[in-house]
């Protein structure tokens, strides 16, 4: 097997080549850079990349994209599918939510949702003939109401982003324009790589073994599993020897000491108090590492404090929203939000997908902008997603301390369903990374104390290790019960200002 330019560790170069040989197998032969034609019938190919924070896993996993894309397999994107052709091999790479698919995209990867690729576009037969000749399929065309000028702003920007949406906007066409609705996938996809799989459940997993005859998986055993599973894992139930094991590439992040903090709670005979006492003289020589003794409210409009219990999100959140003065009737421009699914009856179903397709997924981080143009509607900032501002009808829940029902300042009757995001729980937070994180230290020492253990780890040390690798940057970790006041009001200045349009703000009741 030839090994890319790229410095691999042992572990790293063992993984590729077996994949590389699983991959052979299937008719994608990366030595030779040659492709057959998929076989039909052959399925259940299945193997994991697992190792925690700082293995290489997303370095291994942008290799083999580069390496299959070199071999002529087409990259599936989630946004548009050219004609079927017999002799096509396909990629699609995966990730469970719009923010472990957008970290993924800012590393060069074009990664997309699991529910993305779940459900296809329909493009309007006039447009799709722009699709068509970008993607190399079709003539040049001749749109009525497109100038040439329109087309060659639309191949320009194909050029250097493969988005055939974007290519579009580019154009001056809305999605409104090239995008008539949405079906459920029907025909069988071929390769798919599935990052930050420890966050997929069973039915996710089977749902992804119909559509991919070959998958890998990619992720981290030292993070909590899915609710209701026992503390395992989808890849946990795979063969020994289809579990590729990485261990830490200390050369790529041997000066890293929140990686060192993360690694260190392997350590069985490691107590709580110890590791605060080791974070704090970690904090002591390098500032990546801070021991706060309060909550900034200034960070939490964008990177949410991450804690164990929902009654610490809860005050967390009320706290923050008194510190910047937010009236209880209304949401002040800034604010963070989380998407709580798409409350919608059935008869709704395309409207339903249009949103879901927008990146308005159960989990979706979001940034309130405003009110939108009919009462009930909000503009909103998909944080992660390929085209993040909309406008849709929205129903935003504030839930109230020691009180079950949650309180909704305003809300359309049917449509995005929204809970605050100023404080999230670590398990919510599980595929984001943001640049700073903060962690609520006091939920992770109540968790200690109870003596909790998922699968055969205390459960304080799962918590502490998923929250503290979200942090890329600067880790914050909080000591106290206190929220120090922001010296700056809320802003939206940093998130893209003019929102897309999208029908659903025209056509819904």
């Amino acid at each position: 097997m030839t090994i890319p330019a790229i410095s691999y560790s042992d572990d790293q170069a063992e993984a590729h080549d077996r994949i590389a040989e699983l991959l052979r197998g299937v008719g994608v032969d990366l030595d030779d850079d040659t492709l057959t034609p998929m076989a039909e019938g052959k399925s259940g190919q299945v193997m994991a990349v697992v190792g925690k924070a700082g293995s290489g896993k997303t370095l291994l996993l942008a290799q083999l994209y580069k390496a299959l894309e070199s071999a002529g397999v087409e990259v599936v994107s989630g946004d548009y599918e050219g004609r079927k052709r017999r002799d096509k091999r396909t990629l699609a790479i995966l990730a469970p939510t719009n923010k472990a698919a957008s970290v993924l995209r800012m590393r060069g990867v074009p990664a997309t949702t699991i529910h993305r690729i779940l459900y296809t576009p329909v493009y309007d037969p006039e447009y799709e003939k722009i699709a068509e000749w970008l993607t190399g399929q079709g003539e040049r065309p001749q749109i009525e109401g497109l100038t040439d000028q329109a087309l060659d702003r639309a191949h320009a920007f194909y050029q250097s982003n493969k988005s055939i949406p974007g290519a579009l906007a580019a154009a001056g066409l809305r999605g409104s324009d090239f995008i008539t609705g949405w079906k459920r996938r029907e025909d069988p996809l071929d390769i798919g790589f599935i990052d930050e799989s420890s966050m997929l459940d069973k039915r996710q997993f089977e749902d992804l073994q119909e559509i991919f005859p070959t998958l890998v998986l990619f992720g981290d055993p030292a993070q909590l599993a899915p609710v209701n599973q026992s503390g395992q894992m989808v890849f946990d139930a795979l063969p020994e020897k289809k579990q590729l094991i990485l261990h830490r590439v200390h050369r790529q992040t041997g000066d890293n000491p929140i990686l060192d903090l993360a690694h260190a709670l392997a350590d069985p005979q490691l107590e709580f108090d110890a590791f605060e006492r080791m974070i704090e003289e970690i904090a002591q020589r390098d500032d990546r590492v801070v021991m706060a003794q309060r909550v900034e409210a200034s960070l939490m409009s964008r990177s949410p404090v991450l804690v164990w219990r929902n009654a610490t999100r809860i005050r967390l959140i009320h706290a923050f929203r008194a510190a910047y003065g937010a009236p209880a009737d209304e949401l002040l421009p800034g604010e963070p939000l989380i998407c709580d699914g798409i409350e919608l009856p059935l008869k709704h179903r395309k409207k339903r997908l249009d949103l879901e397709a927008r990146g308005l997924i159960k989990g979706a981080q979001v940034v309130y902008l405003g009110p939108g143009r009919k009462p009930g509607f909000s503009r909103l900032h998909v944080v992660g997603a390929e085209d993040p501002q909309v406008s849709a009808a929205s129903i935003i829940k504030i839930e109230m301390p020691d009180e079950e029902e949650p309180f909704i300042p305003f809300a359309a009757n049917m449509g995005a369903a929204f809970l605050h995001g100023a404080a999230v729980t670590i398990h919510k937070a599980q595929g984001s990374q943001w640049s700073q994180v903060q962690v609520f230290a006091p939920d992770l020492w109540a968790a200690a104390r109870m003596g909790r253990v998922e699968a055969g780890q205390p459960l304080w040390k799962r918590l502490a290790y998923v929250a503290i690798t979200r942090a890329e940057e600067r880790l914050h970790w909080v000591v106290r019960n206190r929220l120090a006041r922001p010296a700056e009001p809320l802003t939206t200045a940093d998130l893209r200002s003019a929102p897309v349009p999208l029908a659903l703000e025209e056509d819904q009741t």
